[in-house]
């Protein structure tokens, strides 16, 4: 029997990044989408206990929420898949390493997952500014690394966290390093313009811990991390 895979993402169902997962998914198991009708990046761990959700199929075993990330895994292991196996969020738009962690609806999804004894994992494309994703390639890096995850005894309240470096088109597929976050803070740079401030730190310049995932993933490997829910 195939695996039931939940889908899910922040960048919205549209999103380049989630036809990847749905590509790297549909080859592992049985996958069922439920991501936000619009783009939520950094929305953490919010969710709607205060006013309605609505629901829109977008074909079959696709549908669209009005939620956040962590609203479509509520929604979607209460509703469209009960039976799921893992929750898939992704491919990201962007890298969430280290600290990004705590402000991203990617991750917060699975951390969702997690609270309700279902096992899952992230997965982020770092990108280079300027600089196109070729997602028919992070997908390609994707399956095998699902595959390993998902044969693997899952240990209740810890998830996984993937970051995929951004190599150019055609390059082979990277090394896999298995990694602890960068407990580094993102840079304070902000500057004033019309009486208020805006952030202007630059993300690709972080500081970075030798060997920790920042690193791993900014020097052109994959970086998979473990997570732990309650420390």
């Amino acid at each position: 029997m195939a695996l039931k895979l939940l889908l899910t993402n922040d960048d919205g169902i549209d999103a380049p990044g989630l036809a990847a997962l749905l590509t790297a998914a549909a080859a592992l198991g049985e996958p069922v989408v439920a991501a936000p009708v619009d783009a939520l990046s950094g929305c953490r761990h919010r969710v709607t206990t205060d006013g309605p959700i609505s629901v829109a199929a977008r074909g079959p075993g696709r549908y669209a929420v009005t939620g956040t990330p962590a609203d479509c895994v509520r929604v979607g292991l209460h509703r469209f898949a009960p039976d799921t196996a893992w929750v898939l969020s992704g491919i990201n738009a962007g890298g969430n390493l280290g600290a990004d962690v705590w402000h991203s609806g990617t991750v917060a999804a699975v951390r969702e997952a997690v609270l309700h004894g279902v096992p899952g994992v992230a997965l982020s494309q770092y990108r280079k500014r300027g600089v196109p994703v070729d997602w028919e390639q992070s997908a390609a890096w994707v399956v095998p690394l699902l595959r390993d995850l998902l044969g693997r005894a899952w240990t209740p309240g810890r998830f996984w966290n993937v970051n995929l470096p951004h190599l150019e088109p055609g390059a082979p597929a990277p090394e896999v390093v298995w990694c602890r976050l960068d407990p580094t803070p993102l840079p304070l740079s902000f500057r004033e313009e019309g009486g208020a401030l805006h952030y202007n730190a630059d993300y690709h310049q972080r500081r970075r811990v030798a060997g920790a995932d920042v690193d791993v993933c900014f020097g052109g490997r994959i970086a998979v991390s473990e997570i732990t829910l309650f420390d």
